[in-house]
């Protein structure tokens, strides 16, 4: 079941809620003040194993967040 990650305009708490891909889009109540949260795109990103058993993040191709616009992102650090 996917993680999604929510946000609370009224109190800005950020927090993840488990649902089935059918509530994705479902009002979250935010669990601080109970006030209606909004959905987030939340940074991903992936490992790679190369042969020698390290481990190196793998980069994506596009923005990793709404803020990206360089190479060098304060929000997400891509």
């Amino acid at each position: 079941m996917p993680i999604y990650e929510y946000t609370c305009s009224d109190c800005e708490l950020t927090f993840e809620l488990m649902r089935p891909f059918s509530e994705a889009d479902k009002d979250a109540s935010c669990p601080r003040c109970h006030n209606q949260a909004r959905r987030i795109m939340s940074p991903c990103f992936a490992l790679s194993r190369d042969s020698s058993g390290l481990t190196s993040r793998v980069s994506g191709s596009g923005s990793s967040c709404a803020g990206c616009s360089s190479s060098s992102c304060a929000t997400c650090g891509h």
